[in-house]
C-alpha cells in the first residue's frame, strides 16, 4: 500500500527511536514498552526488505541472494549477545541500546541510496485493522494458553483450548470474507507456500526449544559456566553461516525441493542425535549433533522462504513475507512457551530429553511437509 521503499525507510526511524525511548527508560514497564515499540519497528522493515529481494532479483540467482542475506541475519543474531553482554559489562546496560544507533544511522543512509522505488499496490479497499488486531490477540492467547495450563486443571485447559479455537475459526471465516485481509487465506491454497510455511514454522519450533534447553541443562550440570554453554551454542550457529549461502546455490542449481529437504534432514539428524543423550551429557555427542542441526538449517532457510515468496504474485510480495515471517515466529512462541512445562518436570536430563523429544518430532514433521514444495514455483 505504501511501497517497500518507505516502510524500510519508516521502520529504520522507528527502531531508533524506539532504542532512544528504551536506553533512556526509568522502569521495567517503560523499558518493556519501548522493546515492544522495536519489535513493531523490526516487523515493518524486514518484510519489505526481503519483497524488495523478491520483486528485483532475477530468479536464477535469487536463492543465493536470499543464503547470503540468512547468513548476515544468523551472524547478526548470534554476535549481538555477546557483544550486549560486554557493553553491559563494561558500560551499563543503556549502552545496548545506544549502541543501535552506530548500525542504524548508516544503514539509513545506505538505503536511502540505494533502496528501489517499486510500483505500489493499489490500496482501493479499506485496510483490516481488526484483523490485524485480532492476529495480535490470537497469537499472545495462544502463548498465554501455553504458559497458563502448567498450574491449571484439566477442565480448565481444555475450555481455555475449546474457546481459542472458536475464537481461531471465527478469525479465519472474518479473514476469508474481507476484500482484502492480514492474512491472505487464499495463499495457502497453493500447495508451495502452504507447505514453506508449515516447513519453517515447525523447524523454527524445533530449533528455539533446542536453543533455550541446552543452557538450561548446562547450567543444572555441575562444572558448567555460563560462558561455556555460549561456545557450545556458537557450534550450531557457526555452521549455519556458513551454509546459508550454499544452501542458496543449491536451490538455485538443483531447484527449491530437494536441497531444502535435505537441510531439514540434516537437521533432524542432529537433533536425533542429540535426544540420544539420556543419563549424562557426553560433550562429543552434543557438539556433534549441533554442528549436523546447524548446517542443516543453513542449507534449509534460503530454500523455504525463496519458494514462498516465489509461489505468489510479485505484487504479493509484501503481505506474502509478512505471512511467512508470522509463520516462522508461531513455531518460536510454542516452542518457548511449551519449553517450561516440558523441562521442569522431574530431573533436567528427563527434562531434556522430552524437549528434544518434541524438538525432533517437529523437524521430522517439517522434512514431510518439504517434499510438497515445487522444484521451480511461480506465483505470476
Amino acid at each position: 500500500r505504501l511501497g517497500h521503499r518507505r516502510m524500510v525507510l519508516g521502520g529504520l526511524v522507528y527502531f531508533a527511536v524506539a532504542s532512544v525511548g528504551a536506553a533512556l527508560a526509568t522502569s521495567f514497564y517503560g523499558l518493556l514498552i519501548f522493546r515492544i515499540q522495536q519489535a513493531i519497528a523490526g516487523a515493518i522493515a524486514l518484510p519489505n526488505g526481503t519483497a524488495i529481494m523478491r520483486r528485483v532479483v532475477p530468479a536464477a540467482g535469487r536463492g543465493r541472494r536470499f543464503g547470503l542475506v540468512g547468513s548476515a541475519v544468523v551472524l547478526a543474531a548470534a554476535a549481538g549477545p555477546p557483544l550486549g553482554g560486554v557493553l553491559i559489562e563494561w558500560v551499563g546496560w543503556r549502552a545496548v541500546f545506544y549502541a543501535n544507533l552506530v548500525l542504524i544511522v548508516p544503514t539509513l543512509a545506505l538505503a536511502w541510496r540505494v533502496l528501489p522505488v517499486l510500483d505500489r499496490r493499489p490500496a482501493d479497499r479499506e485496510f483490516d485493522w481488526s484483523g490485524a488486531l485480532a492476529l495480535v490477540v490470537l497469537l499472545a492467547s495462544w502463548a498465554g494458553l501455553l504458559i497458563w495450563q502448567r498450574g491449571a486443571g484439566t477442565a480448565l485447559q481444555a475450555g481455555g483450548f475449546c474457546i481459542w479455537l472458536v475464537l481461531v475459526l471465527v478469525f479465519f471465516r472474518r479473514q476469508r470474507l474481507h476484500p482484502d485481509p492480514i492474512l491472505p487465506l487464499h495463499f495457502f491454497y497453493r500447495r508451495t507456500f502452504a507447505a514453506a510455511n508449515a516447513a519453517i514454522s515447525c523447524s523454527n519450533l524445533a530449533m528455539y526449544t533446542t536453543f533455550l534447553v541446552i543452557p538450561l541443562l548446562l547450567a543444572d550440570t555441575p562444572g558448567w559456566q555460563s560462558s561455556e554453554a555460549g561456545l557450545v551454542l556458537a557450534v550450531l550457529w557457526a555452521p549455519t553461516v556458513i551454509c546459508a549461502p550454499l544452501g542458496g546455490w543449491l536451490i538455485d542449481r538443483f531447484g527449491r525441493r530437494w536441497p531444502t529437504v535435505l537441510g531439514l534432514s540434516i537437521f533432524a539428524s542432529g537433533l536425533w542425535l542429540i535426544a540420544g543423550i539420556h543419563t549424562e551429557i557426553a560433550l562429543p555427542v552434543l557438539v556433534g549433533g549441533l554442528g549436523l542441526a546447524g548446517i542443516g538449517l543453513g542449507l534449509s532457510s534460503a530454500g523455504m522462504q525463496t519458494a514462498a515468496l516465489e509461489s505468489v504474485p510479485s505484487r504479493e510480495s509484501g503481505v506474502a513475507a509478512g505471512t511467512f515471517s508470522t509463520s516462522r515466529y508461531i513455531g518460536s512462541i510454542t516452542g518457548a512457551s511449551v519449553l517450561p512445562l516440558l523441562y521442569e518436570a522431574g530431573s533436567s536430563i528427563d527434562g531434556f530429553g522430552r524437549v528434544l523429544f518434541v524438538a525432533l518430532g517437529a523437524s521430522l514433521l517439517s522434512v514431510l511437509v518439504g517434499l510438497v514444495i515445487e522444484h521451480r514455483p511461480s506465483g505470476d
